[in-house]
């Protein structure tokens, strides 16, 4: 009950004691913000490409199945032989 108590004072101090700011945000706030917004999405979307590829191919080795079952492989060219 306590911390309740705790909470809500602190709460209503903080709304009788607020100051308004009168800031300008530059409009190139915005081109950064879009850019590491776009940034860490982009990090995010590789990593977790990643994360997968590797989940993917540790499952398929656990079950057995071979990638390059259903593939025509070439053999390799040997330029030793002539």
């Amino acid at each position: 009950m306590k911390t309740i108590k705790y909470i809500y004072y602190s709460i209503c101090m903080m709304m009788m004691f607020t100051i308004s700011a009168s800031a300008y945000i530059d409009p190139s706030v915005m081109t950064y913000t879009i850019q590491v917004i776009a940034g860490v999405a982009v990090a995010v979307g590789a990593v977790a490409g990643i994360m997968i590829r590797r989940v993917r191919k540790k499952v398929k080795n656990k079950l057995g199945i071979d990638e390059n079952a259903k593939k025509d492989v070439e053999d390799d060219i040997d330029f030793d032989e002539e």
